[in-house]
């Protein structure tokens, strides 16, 4: 299960910077609108320090890490969805990803031109979520139109498709996105319309601010906390990230790296603070695989339980699921492996029920 994440926004709020500090895609970054012609997809490695100390134990052929698949959209303006600037051509991309990073530009730079005139947040998201919410009403209502033709058949889908859909509409034409809208997704019928819609506003977002060298500190930039107000009133995330630093980082080795961000006051890059908010923004977690061939992280639901885990790995490993062997990945470290594992009594055998943690080291047994 691979983590897709669109990165949205106004031109020239530094979505194309951005992306090329996070991927190993280059984009094409220029001061003026829709550089970015076609959306750039960069794949990322996640960042865990666990994965390297257990290669240290096994020295396996290969390291995988977990991946994060970043999409670079060309910025949006007001009137997108009726196809201003390059309208609907790029709303389309962004129905594919998991989750939406929402670049919001919280610097002043007269070198820089803003679409609006001048940096605002506050407008500068409504502008973006208005036009999001606006390319979902014209699906909705497609939709819509779609039941009311059909029900006449007496279909009990398209009946229940029409209410569902008539509801939608008002809602989204209040100006709420479809992930505030409240239905039953219990009944797999709404839930299946729902999800067939592929809406943009109902996917998980989360906001990027994008700050100058000096601008991380929401008491002397104003932008950032008025950004930051705003996330905390929607209960939605907000990483600060200097594109311009991290950009800087992505040339720089390792040891530069910490050097660097122990001399501006960070702990970790802005890449790491960026995936960590996707995998929480979509409740993922990290389970491995550990052997001589390869050791390997694999990405997971919260909750899921060890079929289902196995099931990431190939679909027979879910269909035959007989037990799995789960060691804590301290364990498996502080002890060097799977034998002394064993043999402490730290190796555990799981069956059907098995939640899965993150962190979990496990090898499952089979039959097809």
């Amino acid at each position: 299960m691979g983590l897709s994440v669109g990165i949205v926004g106004l031109p020239n709020v530094g979505k194309s910077t951005l992306f090329n500090a996070l991927s190993t895609a280059t984009a094409e970054s220029a001061n003026y609108p829709f550089c970015t012609i076609e959306p750039n997809v960069g794949i990322v490695d996640v960042p865990d320090h666990r994965l390297e100390k257990l290669a240290k134990i096994v020295s396996p052929e290969k390291v995988l890490p977990a991946a994060v698949e970043f999409v670079d959209i060309a910025g949006l303006v007001k009137g997108a969805s009726k196809g201003e600037g390059l309208g609907n051509k790029f709303l389309s991309h962004i129905r594919s990803v998991d989750a939406i990073a929402h670049v919001v530009r919280c610097f002043e730079d007269e070198n820089v031109v803003h679409v609006d005139g001048s940096p605002d947040p506050v407008r500068d998201v409504d502008t973006i979520e208005t036009e999001l919410i606006l390319a979902d009403f014209e699906t909705v209502d497609k939709r819509l139109e779609r039941a009311k033709k059909y029900k006449k058949s007496g279909d009990k889908v398209e009946l229940k498709a029409e209410t569902l859909c008539a509801d939608l509409a008002a809602h989204l034409d209040a100006g709420k996105p479809a992930r505030t809208f409240e239905f039953e997704e219990a009944d797999e019928v709404l839930f299946n319309i729902m999800r067939d819609m592929h809406l943009i506003t109902r996917k998980p977002t989360l906001f990027v601010s994008n700050v100058s060298e000096k601008g991380l500190n929401p008491a002397t930039n104003p932008h950032l906390k008025a950004i930051q107000e705003l996330a905390s009133e929607r209960k939605d995330l907000v990483v600060p990230i200097c594109a311009k630093f991290e950009e800087e980082m992505a040339e720089m080795d390792e040891e530069d790296r910490f050097e660097f961000l122990e001399e501006i006051g960070l702990e970790a890059p802005g890449l790491h603070r960026l995936i960590r908010g996707g995998f929480e923004l979509l409740g993922l977690q990290t389970y491995f695989t550990a052997g001589v061939k390869e050791v390997r992280a694999w990405t997971i639901k919260e909750g899921d339980k060890a079929p289902q885990a196995a099931g990431v790995i190939h679909t027979d490993f879910e269909r035959g699921f007989i037990k799995a062997e789960v060691i804590w990945w301290e364990d498996f470290i502080e002890l060097g492996g799977d034998a002394p594992c064993k043999a402490a009594g730290k190796m555990k055998l799981e069956g059907k029920e098995y939640v899965v943690r993150d962190g979990d080291v496990m090898h499952f047994k089979f039959n097809v």
